[in-house]
């Protein structure tokens, strides 16, 4: 029994899984997902008015044991939660405590898998990224999405006879409550000011000798080929950076972030993802520009998809952030294909941050975001300001148009008499 509010930390979750260790069944399903809350499983379920996206067995029986919780709290209900450091490490604990063997499940289907009872085994499933920053319509369809994959997989090892366990977690938090301490600040809450909290990673650095000529940030950064086969590289870029960044290049005019993996999944050998950045004088602004020209993502060296970029500069002092960059339309920083394989591609990155110029004491300087200065709140604000001006003008105007009268009756005299024409 924990108290609420209370946060497990990554020893106290390990303590918790030992059963996993030692039954007789090692067989273990992770299910990863890019951002996840308790919160989601009431906010998106029928009694919020929306179509419940959780239809799997394993779901619903957590919905209704929350529902029984929260039914029976004479008052209001903080549950406890896992720390996102533990939850960060999970994959990582489970291969060293209780030496399964490691599966990636990219083309959700098991029915093909050679799952040895004999042995521990370890399925791990990546789940496709939330939508953040969209609309709830878009996250609701992603999660549907998600359950159905998580009992498709589920459902295909039920039916093959496997006795298994399941986790399903995510990196970090969905939603986390804000901060009385930030409510006031009305600057740009980014990684050049705000404080490092516990989830968050610091930036992948490029040095050139002793100094940093690239950083690199993002919440999320996914991409998906043929649309059926999820590549999740944050952990891989941010936190474990099991990547090698040696073939990057820096100068004072271009500069090449390239970003290499070794297996990311399975059918995949290589990866390199590469950010082609340049620096350039304009004199319409006399000034100088960074601007991120074009993604390339080569596959074992030989598959090359290009990718043009919009809307993603900077002035050459400044970094660049934009809460979603990727192929979709709804993104307001966009990567077109150049090609016919950029077709089969998929990016998604979430919360980017990128600096390839002018990078001061190894931090970020003061980010140009990618959201115009006009948002439809302002312009909704001027134009209502606009029409109740014109209202109040109007209304100024007729009462100035107002007279009164310059002669009355006199009681004890004739009765005064108005001409027409007056």
């Amino acid at each position: 029994a924990m108290h609420e509010g209370h946060v497990v930390s990554a020893q106290e979750l390990t303590e918790f899984l030992q059963p996993l260790f030692t039954q007789n069944s090692r067989n273990l399903v992770l299910f990863l997902q890019d951002r996840l809350s308790i919160d989601d499983f009431t906010y998106f379920s029928e009694s919020y008015g929306n179509k419940n996206p959780f239809q799997n067995q394993i779901n619903k029986l957590f919905i209704n044991l929350l529902q029984e919780i929260l039914q029976s709290s004479p008052s209001s209900l903080v549950l406890p939660a896992v720390d996102c450091k533990a939850t960060k490490s999970l994959l990582s604990v489970l291969q060293e405590s209780g030496g399964w063997k490691l599966t990636n499940v990219t083309n959700l289907n098991v029915s093909q898998l050679e799952v040895n009872a004999s042995n521990p085994n370890l399925l791990v499933v990546q789940l496709q990224p939330l939508a953040s920053g969209l609309k709830d319509i878009s996250t609701l369809e992603a999660i549907a999405e998600n359950d159905k994959i998580i009992g498709r997989v589920t459902m295909d090892l039920q039916e093959r006879g496997i006795h298994f366990s399941v986790i399903y977690t995510a990196a970090r938090p969905s939603r986390i409550s804000r901060r009385t301490d930030v409510v006031t600040e009305l600057r740009r809450q980014l990684m050049a000011a705000e404080e490092e909290d516990s989830s968050s990673y610091p930036p992948l650095n490029v040095t050139t000798g002793n100094y940093t000529c690239i950083l690199f940030y993002a919440s999320n950064f996914s991409l998906k080929a043929n649309s059926s086969v999820l590549i999740d590289l944050t952990n891989a870029t941010f936190v474990t950076q099991n990547l090698d960044i040696s073939a990057s290049q820096c100068s004072d005019i271009n500069t090449t972030l390239s970003l290499k993996y070794t297996n990311p999944v399975n059918g995949i050998s290589s990866l390199e993802i590469r950010f082609l950045m340049t620096n350039k004088f304009y004199e319409g602004s006399a000034r100088k520009w960074s601007t991120l020209h074009s993604v390339e993502i080569i596959q074992d060296e030989e598959k090359f998809a290009k990718f043009n970029v919009s809307a993603i500069s900077a002035p050459a002092e400044y970094s660049f952030h934009c809460q979603l960059v990727g192929t979709s339309n709804l993104y307001p920083a966009r990567l077109v294909p150049s090609n016919a394989e950029a077709k089969n591609w998929d990016v998604f990155i979430s919360r980017l941050q990128i600096q390839g110029f002018n990078i001061i004491n190894n931090q970020f300087s003061y980010a140009s975001d990618c959201t115009g200065f006009f948002t439809p709140g302002i312009w909704m604000g001027l134009v209502t300001s606009i029409i109740l001006l014109w209202i109040l003008t109007y209304g100024i105007h007729m009462i100035m148009q107002l007279t009164t009268n310059n002669r009355f009756d006199d009681p004890k005299g004739p009765a005064l008499s108005v001409p027409q024409t007056e």
